[in-house]
């Protein structure tokens, strides 16, 4: 079995998912990045994944089915799930949902840039605060 620990990334935008794949491999991350499209296909692989936990949680809030701040109020509320960090990777400014993020428990909130230079730059402070292999 591997020992680097998977990112979970929770998106149901094709491009972004690119993008985040494509910017993990540009600043030289290992970790294998396991990619749902909605909050209940990642609770549905994390309760029934044979894999190591992910390190971390990348989790957009607009999604169909379950929106990300419905997954991470389940995710919080799960013993096996709720010290994995969650990271907001957004596209939404609204105020309402940051606030929302944060008193459920994330660990951080990363608005999602445009242009892809702003973006690695963005991604790349998680490497700064969570234990991400490289």
């Amino acid at each position: 079995m591997n020992s680097i620990q998977p990112i979970l990334l929770v998106e149901d935008d094709q491009v972004d998912i690119m993008t985040v794949k494509r910017g993990l491999k540009k600043l030289g991350v290992v970790n294998k990045l396991i990619t749902v499209n909605n909050g209940e296909e990642a609770l549905h692989y994390l309760e029934n994944s044979e894999d190591v936990l992910p390190c971390m949680i990348l989790l957009d809030i607009n999604m169909p089915k379950m929106n990300g701040h419905e997954c991470l109020k389940q995710l919080k509320n799960h013993p096996a799930f709720k010290n994995i960090p969650v990271v907001m990777l957004t596209s939404s400014l609204e105020q309402q949902d940051v606030n929302q993020s944060f008193e459920l428990g994330i660990s951080g909130y990363i608005l999602k840039p445009v242009e892809y230079d702003q973006f690695i730059d963005a991604i790349q402070v998680l490497r700064s605060y969570w234990t991400i292999n490289k």
